[in-house]
């Protein structure tokens, strides 16, 4: 008795850990392919599961940080799913490349053409981002999720951090140091210039075992023809002693 109430109190207190702490998992969250770094350009995905039983999510809308507009925004083409982008006027333009923009992103749109995301799942959106701003430590984007039953999710609250994550948390991308090369041409360069230095050691390498098997042979060669001769001329000796002998 004592023993099957443990376990019925432990499952208990398991479930009610799943369901306390399963909002804190489930939210809209954006993370890089690889790193995200100051000044230079990512890949993302906002990651959006299904957090309801009966309904399917059908729409999800992504509005980007207007302290940090990004010049730069390239979705992925997703099965099922229809893309906008919505651009509008900065108060104060970007320069890009040596050159002057006018307009940023301010929001991506996701809709689907069918079902959606079905519960159970989620779905992952692609973003090609850039250039990243290299004045901050991370990016906010506050996300709207909307059901196939009309309810509207607005995942737009910013965590703060040392504090407890808030109900419905708005995506954050965090972002790294700088590199010298934001496109990596530097760190290609480096790389061509020591595959260059590893071929020439190699060339030459090849080019010293060379000499010294050629080396090598010649020895042999002239060993062996010297071999053979004092061989004859061993063998013309022992003719000629042996004659002398038999005239004595």
């Amino acid at each position: 008795m004592k023993a099957s109430r443990i376990a019925a109190t432990g499952a208990v207190a398991a479930s009610a850990v799943l369901v306390l702490s399963g909002p804190a998992f489930a939210h809209v969250s954006v993370q890089p392919e690889g790193t995200a770094a100051k000044g230079g350009y990512a890949t993302v995905n906002f990651k959006v599961p299904n957090e309801r039983d009966k309904a399917s999510t059908t729409k999800l809308e992504v509005n980007f940080p207007a302290d940090h507009p990004l010049a730069s925004v390239m979705p992925q083409a997703v099965d099922g799913w229809t893309v906008k982008v919505t651009k509008s006027k900065l108060d104060k333009p970007l320069e890009l490349h040596g050159e002057k923009i006018n307009e940023a992103v301010t929001k991506v749109t996701w809709t689907a053409d069918g079902k959606g995301i079905q519960p159970g799942y989620f779905q992952k959106f692609p973003l090609s981002i850039g250039a990243l701003p290299e004045d901050t430590d991370e990016l906010v984007f506050k996300a709207i999720q909307t059901y196939s039953n009309k309810e509207v999710v607005r995942w737009i609250e910013t965590p703060t951090k040392g504090e407890e994550e808030p109900e419905t948390p708005a995506p954050v991308l965090a972002l790294s140091a700088a590199t010298d090369d934001h496109h990596g041409s530097a760190s290609a360069a480096s790389d061509d210039s020591a595959k260059a230095d590893d071929a020439k050691a190699a060339a030459n390498s090849s080019t010293t075992e060379a000499a010294s098997s050629d080396s090598s042979d010649t020895t042999a060669r002239v060993l062996g023809v010297v071999g053979i001769v004092v061989g004859v001329a061993g063998v013309a000796f022992g003719v000629l002693a042996g004659r002398r002998r038999t005239t004595a």
